[in-house]
């Protein structure tokens, strides 16, 4: 095990806005180019997050052709992408840069508990979605009566809830502890193992095997389709392209969110059932890779659909503020 002063010196040399003052590290008072680029890079980062959900939520808030239960779950995924884009990532942004050990142990406890409960409210919204397209998808008959708008309150309740809880109990588990270690997240095993569990691993579970359902479900409605319509050359290339661009969709969904996730959970879920170590800098990289999730979750749960798209071009252009289009058809 190494001292630490040496562990301490191993980040610092390859932290691009810090150096080594005698005794002590401090702020660079001359930023490098690495340095100033970190700052602009992450900054936008959360502007873009911001921006994006913004849209989403000004549209499905706005727009009364929007307002259906499907869409009260992707406004509550925007709301807390947002949160994520105004609160996680400045302060991610800050740990990032300064690194815990230069900051209070209150902030970095705080830090952790938001970004714990604001991620775990994320995915939670992902794997509430992925039941209500389930229901959209293989039980098209029923899907009014069992996904309406008390049904969607429930899910709603549920994923802050429990996000909530989590995000709590990490606070409280990590306040047992003297003081903020290489990494605020990774200082209680059991709450650790606890959040991987519920914030991640179920739902991803949940998920994968909802869309791998959904995609059975829909290819067997499209072969049955083709099979009716056998001497239509025409009506078999559109079900083929159909299938291709169902594939397509679920592909970029669950890529997109276990490329982001994955990394991170994996890693903490590494370090609570072992003695190894990561560096500051790494660990860094994958919590930031994961917060990518939320600012890609407007472009892959909204952008996908055309009237969604019009809204944003209508807000973009600042259409709305020149009357009442409250009850345009979005096409």
């Amino acid at each position: 095990m190494e001292p630490k002063a040496a562990i301490n010196r191993t980040f610092i040399d390859i932290h691009p806005c810090y150096e080594f003052d005698k005794t002590t590290y401090v702020f660079t008072s001359n930023p490098s180019i690495s340095c100033v680029l970190l700052y602009i890079f992450l900054g936008l980062f959360s502007v873009v997050t911001i921006c994006g959900n913004l849209l989403v939520i000004i549209s499905v808030i706005y727009f009364r052709q929007l307002h259906m239960p499907t869409n009260y779950l992707i406004l509550s995924l925007a709301m807390t992408d947002l949160l994520v884009g105004v609160l996680v990532c400045p302060f991610s942004m800050a740990f990032t840069v300064t690194s815990c050990r230069f900051q209070p142990v209150l902030f970095c406890k705080v830090r952790g508990s938001i970004d714990v409960t604001l991620s775990t409210a994320s995915i939670l919204n992902l794997c509430f979605i992925s039941i209500d397209r389930y229901y959209a998808v293989c039980q098209p008959l029923t899907y009014r009566i069992k996904i309406n708008d008390r049904v969607i309150g429930i899910m709603i309740l549920v994923t802050w809830g429990v996000a909530g809880l989590i995000g709590i109990g990490i606070m409280i588990a990590s306040f047992n502890q003297q003081q903020c270690g290489q990494s605020c997240l990774v200082d209680a095993i059991i709450s650790t193992i606890l959040a991987c569990v519920f914030s991640f691993y179920m739902p991803v579970i949940i998920m994968l095997s909802i869309y791998l359902k959904i995609f059975l479900v829909a290819q067997r409605q499209a072969n049955s389709i083709q099979s009716t319509n056998i001497q239509s050359t025409k009506s078999g290339a559109t079900i083929s392209k159909m299938e291709r661009k169902a594939t397509k969709t679920l592909a970029i969904v669950m890529g997109v969110f276990l490329l982001c996730w994955s990394p991170f959970f994996f890693c903490l879920t590494f370090l609570s059932f072992s003695n190894a170590k990561v560096s500051l800098p790494v660990f860094e990289t994958l919590n930031w890779l994961s917060l990518t999730n939320s600012m890609l979750n407007p472009f892959i749960y909204a952008f996908f659909y055309s009237w969604f798209r019009s809204a944003f071009k209508m807000i973009i252009y600042g259409k709305i503020f020149q009357g009442d289009f409250t009850n345009s058809k979005l096409h």
